[in-house]
């Protein structure tokens, strides 16, 4: 690292940070089928059947698992012709893991409030084209992450516990980097810290507008109206 002529407050930087080798933003959806979930135990403390729930107002919520959310399984060279130019990118294939929890409300009878009837963990795999040579890092985002109930249905299995077959669609926006930690050399100024923020004084007591249309008019006829 050589000297350079700085000025001001500048300084001659040495800093680590990530190169950004390529950047795409994906959308993707897919239906998931979440089967015999087993109807919880009610507030009354016995089990819970079909009739004791709303079955229109089954919701969900979708997550992405604690262990591995995202696994970059590997990836594969692929020549493209881009603008006449031909660049070798990657395939890259990357597993996603979540986890769907499904809630239902209770009938009036039962205080109407809402249950969690069950989670179940899944997965999807996916392919993307990436500027992501080996020894890259590829770094998957969630920015948006959703999901919805498409059918619900309620299954009686008379002396058995009642059960709830549903079906999830999901949808997922991922923001998908190819990084590299890389050292770069830089001239920079320092930050100065911002001005101090005065805090507002007590607000001065005011009292409510009067109505002097209505009162006191300034009038001698006792306050009629009209």
């Amino acid at each position: 690292m050589q000297a350079k002529n700085l000025t001001g407050g500048q300084e001659l930087l040495c800093i680590n940070t990530e190169k950004v080798y390529d950047w795409i933003i994906n959308e993707a959806s897919f239906d998931l089928t979440v089967d015999d979930l087993e109807l919880p135990v009610g507030p009354d403390g016995t089990p819970l059947e079909c009739d004791d729930i709303e079955i229109d107002t089954v919701t969900c919520t979708v997550a992405p698992t604690e262990d591995d959310p995202i696994e970059v399984l590997g990836r594969v060279d692929q020549e493209l012709m881009v603008d006449g130019t031909l660049l070798t990118l990657q395939i890259v294939n990357i597993r996603k893991n979540f986890e769907v929890t499904i809630f239902v409300d209770l009938v009036p009878e039962l205080g109407g409030g809402t249950v969690e009837v069950g989670t179940a963990t899944f997965t999807r795999c996916e392919q993307v084209l990436l500027c992501a040579p080996e020894g890259t890092d590829v770094d998957v985002t969630y920015t948006d992450l959703d999901c919805f109930v498409c059918t619900a249905t309620c299954v009686e299995n008379g002396t058995e516990a009642d059960e709830l077959d549903v079906t999830v669609t999901v949808r997922l926006c991922q923001s998908i980097q190819s990084t590299f930690d890389v050292t770069l050399e830089l001239v920079a100024d320092f930050c100065q810290p911002r001005d101090i923020l005065p805090i507002p004084p007590c607000p001065a007591p005011t009292i409510p507008p009067q109505c002097p249309v209505l009162f006191p008019n300034g009038d001698d006829d006792n306050g009629d109206i009209g």
